[in-house]
């Protein structure tokens, strides 16, 4: 296992839209071993693959209990097959350095998805699992939460990185 480098916008990779997987191989067991190792130590409670440069179909969703502080679950080639309710609350992301801003979601979900050994998942999620469900889903398809905020509040965060970068420069 190793700790990868966690891409952070604007990059491009961040955009593009995740490629299915259909090997399911010692090299995916190697990229998820990698992925919860590196949300771990972010810290972080998920990670898609494209956060980490690999433009593959594959999050990693943390599923930690007080007996098990370090359980997750693969999913690979999720899709969010049904939403009902909504709910907003906070969020923030290991990919948008610096903002934290309340988002609407799915309350409840229905994913379908396929473990790490190829084999097919489908379960309902509710509340903060289904949030974070739909936020690394969204990396898949090249959308961050940014993109669920009003014109304003996106305005006022392009214009905080901008600063952000200039000072790192």
């Amino acid at each position: 296992m190793a700790i990868r480098t966690i891409i952070t916008h604007p990059h491009p990779i961040l955009r593009e839209k995740a490629k299915e997987i259909t090997a399911f191989d010692h090299e995916l067991q190697t990229l998820v071993a990698d992925m919860a190792e590196t949300m771990y130590a972010a810290p972080g409670v998920g990670l898609a693959a494209n956060q980490i440069g690999v433009p593959l179909q594959v999050v990693v969703v943390d599923r930690s209990t007080v007996e098990d502080p370090r359980a997750y679950i693969t999913l690979v080639n999720p899709v969010i097959t049904n939403g009902e309710g909504s709910v907003i609350d906070d969020e923030g992301c290991l990919s948008v350095i610096e903002c934290y801003a309340r988002v609407k979601r799915f309350q409840k979900i229905l994913v379908t998805a396929r473990d790490i050994q190829g084999n097919p998942l489908e379960f309902t999620a509710e509340d903060r699992y289904a949030r974070i469900i739909q936020h690394e889903v969204d990396h898949l398809l090249g959308t961050l939460f940014i993109d669920r905020l009003s014109p304003l509040k996106r305005a006022l965060y392009k214009k905080k990185l901008k600063k952000i970068l200039q000072e790192q420069a």
